[in-house]
């Protein structure tokens, strides 16, 4: 029934934390069987999470607008907005109590009552009530009260009451906090690839907060002269807003506080009043912090975008300096690099420590998509069992040739037989010269120890797969049928 809308669902985040079905199947018996009502953190509430996030997104654009434009005819629809924006934030403290926690290190979720309870009244719970004021009601009971009175003692009275109530409906912004912890939550129940939502995430929580601040600077702009009534040398009056559009007020108010926050100007070809002097050093330093962060996080982002590549220009820039050290002539070090580029192509990684770290059987997965089609071409492993072929794989060592290189040579010993995965190399002999390409082999016959029979040249770029007899006889002993035939 609606008890199953509380229980983790089976989708890609629940099974990277818990491992698989079986897992999350357990894990929902073992919150059924808990008896209490929890919300798990992989249920269904994430639909909950992004609406909310929307819902908290709306009211801090829409709270300083109210307050600093809209003097007082917000009209109806705004005002149930509010209502039912602080009935949500109320339900939604109540839930807190109810919700089920991700541990810091992602292995489980702690659904005791009394932990949960703890830890909300230890961390968001006192944040979380004030943001959630009911300021809505009240204001819309003032409302209703002074749009039914007639005295004009009392209405004045009542007006005075209504703006304090509205400053005081400022501390709703503090639910830019749980903006933040929305963002948070997203990504650590979303359904999604968890590297591209954590930077998705991350821009787009941080384009939103840099939008907010020029927001509410924009608002601010235009507040604080309101407070003081509009003063003479105040810029509305300067710049003939009074009656103005809220549109118009809005624009020249964010204009202003831009121009403030890039230190552009002031905003005006005037220097501002006193009051005004105090806003733009404000505007100014949040500013220089909003510039921290947009460059800090872009810098994080574009760091971690591709760490094999990052790495790849580390190794490099040490082998440069190792090189310079060493005074390796120019024609060798060009060399060098051309080699690093050609092995890895630019990005870094070390094959031997991932086939190192995986399973048996997905080495074997591994190794057999990258090498299986070269043995099969070759005579002496056709029509071989395929736990043979599986033996001889891990034998195999992957090799980078660059162009010119001499590979082997005419008439000296060898005991390895190359496997050309990609590239082109030319065989000479005294009598003849053949090309070979990708899926040729060469080299001496790893069933003997001989001499070359010709020379080897790569005329591209060529990477090869080796084996040496030594290997190849190591796997024999282990096939007797194999080393008979």
């Amino acid at each position: 029934g609606w008890r199953a809308l509380l229980l983790p669902q089976l989708n890609r985040q629940s099974l990277y934390v818990y491992g698989s079905e079986v897992a999350v199947e357990k894990e929902c018996i073992r919150q059924l069987e808990s008896g209490v009502f929890v919300i798990h953190p992989f249920s269904l509430m994430s639909y909950y999470i992004m609406c909310m996030m929307a819902i908290t997104f709306l009211n801090l654009i829409g709270i300083p607008m109210e307050i600093a434009f809209l003097d007082g005819n917000s009209g109806l629809a705004w005002e149930g907005f509010n209502v039912f924006s602080d009935t949500l934030f109320l339900i939604d403290v109540a839930l807190n109590f109810r919700m089920g926690i991700i541990t810091e290190d992602g292995e489980e979720a702690i659904l005791d009552i009394k932990r949960i309870r703890v830890s909300y009244l230890r961390t968001w719970f006192i944040p979380d009530v004030i943001a959630a004021f009911p300021i809505g009601y009240i204001l819309l009971f003032a409302d209703l009260q002074y749009h039914n009175d007639d005295n004009p003692s009392k209405t004045n009275k009542m007006m005075r009451i209504l703006m304090f109530v509205r400053i005081l409906s400022l501390i709703r912004l503090a639910r830019v906090s749980r903006l933040v912890r929305f963002f948070n939550e997203v990504e650590k129940v979303s359904n999604a690839n968890l590297e591209v939502v954590r930077l998705f995430f991350r821009i787009l929580s941080l384009f939103m907060m840099i939008f907010l601040l020029c927001h509410w600077n924009g608002c601010i702009q235009y507040f604080v002269p309101m407070l003081e009534e509009f003063p003479t040398d105040c810029w509305v009056r300067k710049e003939n807003l009074m009656n103005a559009t809220v549109i118009v007020k809005y624009s020249w108010g964010v204009f202003r506080a831009l121009s403030q926050m890039i230190a552009l100007s002031y905003g005006s070809m005037d220097a501002p009043t006193y009051v005004e002097m105090w806003i733009v050093m404000v505007s100014m330093v949040s500013g220089c912090l909003m510039y921290t962060v947009l460059v800090a996080n872009a810098t994080a982002m574009i760091a971690n975008v591709d760490p094999a590549a990052k790495e790849y220009k580390s190794k490099m820039s040490r082998l440069e300096h190792y090189m310079t050290f060493m005074k390796l002539p120019p024609e060798l070090q060009l060399r060098i690099n051309n080699y690093y580029q050609a092995r890895y192509g630019g990005k870094w990684f070390d094959e031997k420590d991932v086939i190192d770290t995986v399973s048996s059987a997905l080495k074997e997965q591994i190794l057999m998509v990258m090498c299986s089609r070269l043995l099969r071409k070759v005579p002496i492993f056709q029509s071989r069992d395929e736990n043979f072929i599986n033996a001889v794989l891990p034998k195999l060592d992957y090799e980078v040739f660059q162009e010119g290189d001499v590979i082997v040579r005419q008439h000296v010993p060898g005991d390895r037989m190359f496997f050309i995965d990609h590239g082109q190399v030319l065989m000479e002999t005294d009598s003849y010269e053949r090309e070979l390409c990708d899926g040729d082999f060469f080299g001496t016959c790893v069933l003997t120890k001989g001499k070359h029979l010709a020379t080897v040249k790569a005329l591209t770029d060529c990477q090869c797969f080796s084996l040496s007899c030594k290997d190849f006889r190591d796997v024999l002993e282990g096939f007797p049928d194999v080393k008979k035939d």
